[in-house]
């Protein structure tokens, strides 16, 4: 077992928690098609986001043996559980993110803490510091193009690849983890000018947003 000093960064307490986005609604606000739509946007809020770095080899048997999944060997891989809740995208040749829902980054956190013991890892919980979005609908990949200096096309970026990449003048992680369903993995400090950001390129397309 890992002598790292951990704690689980959700509160238990009454004090109200807030999604990155959520200032950005109330400034913004949530603009719905008039008539047909060709995109959609929904926030993913307040997932747990964890970093694992080490060793491919010691922590694909601690993945698979707690979170019933494998590391993806290869680079800009993604890979996900057969309910698509959960995630682990390669980042680096030893650094993964991994993406499931609220509330289970802390007990995953410690399991593969216990699971790993002595081995050299670190894991990181960013989930405070993230937000994913999702956009889908046929104008998805248009959007994109506008918006991302990386190639979209279905030939360069099929299902199952995630990258870093420049967003405006941001940075974020884009993912496609299905033919009609793109994600983008956000810091907190740039959400609110991507939410702007996204807003003003989908505007001729018909944007739904969910809330």
């Amino acid at each position: 077992m890992s002598n790292a000093a951990t704690f689980d960064t959700r509160t238990d307490t009454a004090i109200p928690v807030e999604s990155p986005l959520a200032y950005s609604y109330r400034r913004s606000g949530a603009p719905q098609a008039g008539g047909p739509s060709r995109l959609q946007l929904r926030e993913r809020a307040m997932l747990g986001h964890l970093i694992l770095r080490g060793g491919a080899i010691v922590l694909d048997e601690a993945v698979r043996d707690v979170l019933g999944i494998s590391l993806p060997g290869q680079p800009q891989a993604l890979v996900q559980d057969a309910s698509g809740e959960r995630s682990i995208q390669w980042l680096s040749p030893d650094e993964w993110l991994v993406i499931v829902p609220g509330g289970e980054e802390f007990p995953l956190e410690t399991k593969l803490r216990e699971h790993l013991g002595s081995a050299h890892f670190a894991i990181s919980d960013v989930s405070g510091g993230q937000t994913l979005v999702e956009i889908s609908g046929e104008a998805a990949r248009e959007l994109l193009m506008k918006t991302v200096i990386y190639d979209v096309h279905p030939s360069h970026f099929p299902v199952g690849k995630g990258v870093t990449t420049v967003f405006g003048k941001a940075t974020t992680i884009i993912r496609r983890p299905s033919e009609d369903r793109w994600e983008l993995v956000i810091r907190r400090s740039f959400a609110d000018y991507c939410y702007r950001w996204l807003l003003d390129a989908a505007a001729e397309y018909g944007v739904n947003v969910q809330q």
